[in-house]
């Protein structure tokens, strides 16, 4: 199965007109004509099942033939993940996490953050291939940097966990914290740990301090673990 984004698109809808460079790709590189079939998401949850009805690689034109729905886990996990130094790193991190299947990233800047500035316009399009790839029919929201201080003191539904590097301080195991069917938010800190004063502000807001285990983990790594970990709690 190959999948397509298109992320205008609603149930609603009779035909899908897409993007002149979409168009390129599903009728010069993919080589396909009127009656190929095509299958399409929104990334909202939605699966279309389209018939070409134009082959132009300026505006290809597909009619919906049917379309099916995907129901809403029961369960939702939140990554907050500092920047790396490296935004290959970071990209490999937002890959990996759209394939586990976490619903919600957001880059969070802290005060030992090499890179303080976030573009999300190329974050986006690592998410859209990811879940191509995983032919997964949700996208995860990927939200705009913000501040330590502000993110730990927002108003959160479900459990709250900063994942630190702070021996000398209790942690429980995420993996031994974390329960099916629950919102859970994940925070992960920086090349160089948080900061001791952003551990108690977060600890003061009511986060949870858990390890990921016995290694020391980059930052890409340990949020790909925590993904999976989380994703391991909700296995039927």
């Amino acid at each position: 199965m190959q999948l397509f984004y298109h992320p205008e698109i609603s149930e609603t809808d009779s035909q899908i007109i897409f993007p002149k460079e979409e168009s390129r790709h599903i009728v010069k590189v993919l080589r396909k004509n009127e009656g190929d079939l095509l299958n399409v998401t929104n990334g909202k949850g939605y699966l279309f099942i389209t018939e070409i009805i134009s082959s132009s690689s300026q505006q290809c034109i597909a009619k919906i033939s049917s379309v099916e729905v995907q129901d809403k886990p029961p369960y939702y996990v939140h990554l907050a993940v500092a920047p790396t130094k490296m935004n290959d790193r970071y990209e490999w991190f937002l890959e990996k996490a759209t394939e586990i299947g976490v619903h919600e990233i957001t880059p969070v800047i802290c005060s030992n953050s090499e890179r303080k500035v976030v573009k999300n316009e190329r974050f986006e399009r690592v998410l859209q291939s990811a879940m191509k790839q995983a032919l997964h029919f949700r996208i995860p929201q990927l939200n705009e940097a913000i501040s330590f201080s502000e993110f730990v003191s927002s108003t959160f539904t479900g459990k709250k966990y900063i994942a630190h590097c702070e021996d000398d301080k209790p942690r429980r195991s995420l993996k031994k914290e974390l329960k099916p069917n629950e919102t859970s938010i994940i925070l992960i800190g920086p090349e160089g740990d948080f900061s001791p004063d952003e551990i108690e502000l977060a600890l003061s807001h009511g986060w949870i301090p858990v390890t990921l285990g016995k290694s020391r983990l980059r930052t890409e790594t340990a949020a790909v673990v925590a993904s999976h970990t989380a994703s391991l709690a909700n296995e039927e």
